[in-house]
């Protein structure tokens, strides 16, 4: 086991961000983690890196302390907002932060890597949004680490660069492990092997990206009626185009109504939900 928490609490005065939270991460593959604003995603990764401490119950990264800088040395992180020296160009960033690792990545191949190789003589504060965001990105990269802790790594990416980004974690997870957090659901469902859903600091599920479909049990039915009935386990319903979708949990059901009652309608398709649909029934939005 990499890392693991053990009903860990932690409160910010009268606020409570993590509510007693259990929480491993085995080695190998990509475990993302999803939940709304406030949910405690960055706090549960704060403390997993040693920036915080617990309030109560039992953090460990790599066997020990997270604090530990032996411990530390191991891992790549990439926090939600980052701050990067105005001055400093783009290769002594890469060269400055390798200079802290016996068996540092080559700089020129890391910028490569991270589509940074025409950015390399470029200050980092004459960089756009994007730019910044891909290089602090592979800074959490240079020093090889077993564990790396991404929190919202594509934040203000373009799709090429974000896809590109994709890549590089699926390819770093076949040999070490990403742990990652996202608004952008669809990067979830590419990436992770495991989700484990935030909400209200408290771990609401924790399975694969099929397996949290399943625990909603919802489906989508798609079709082309002017009049519909009453229908049975609908939990929203949307009209876009002149199709309207259905939410259900109960999609047989609902088509066999359809047809007791006698409904005239043409494309009906029935698909299961995305993990964006999952994701905020389980959160109860």
């Amino acid at each position: 086991m990499l890392a693991r928490t053990v009903e860990v609490t932690k409160r910010f005065g009268d606020t409570l961000a993590l509510d007693r939270v259990s929480f491993d991460i085995p080695e190998g593959g990509v475990v993302g983690l999803l939940g709304p604003n406030g949910a405690g995603k960055s706090t549960l990764l704060s403390l997993l890196v040693g920036l915080r401490r617990p309030t109560s119950g039992t953090v460990e990264l790599l066997g020990g302390d997270p604090r530990d800088p032996a411990n530390r040395r191991r891992i790549g992180v990439t926090p939600q907002e980052t701050s990067l020296p105005s001055t400093l160009r783009v290769r002594e960033c890469v060269e400055f932060v390798a200079a802290h690792h016996p068996d540092p990545v080559p700089t020129d191949e890391l910028l490569d890597r991270f589509g940074l190789a025409d950015l390399a003589k470029r200050q980092t504060g004459g960089l756009s949004g994007g730019q910044r965001r891909r290089l602090a990105v592979a800074l959490a990269f240079v020093g090889r680490p077993t564990l790396v802790f991404l929190d919202e790594p594509t934040t203000g990416l373009d799709v090429e660069a974000r896809r590109s980004l994709w890549d590089v974690v699926r390819d770093y997870a076949t040999r070490n492990t990403v742990v990652l957090t996202s608004h952008y659901l669809e990067e979830i469902e590419a990436l992770a092997d495991r989700v484990v859903v935030l909400g209200q600091g408290r771990i609401l599920a924790d399975d694969t990206v099929a397996a949290i479909r399943g625990i909603v049990g919802i489906h989508r039915v798609s079709l082309r009626a002017d009049d519909l009935p009453p229908l049975p386990g609908v939990v929203s319903v949307e009209r876009t185009d002149g199709r309207t979708s259905l939410l259900t949990t109960d999609a047989d059901e609902l088509v066999r109504e359809l047809v007791r009652a006698g409904t005239t309608f043409d494309g009906l398709q029935v698909q299961p939900t995305t993990l964006e649909e999952a994701f905020l029934t389980l959160t109860g939005k």
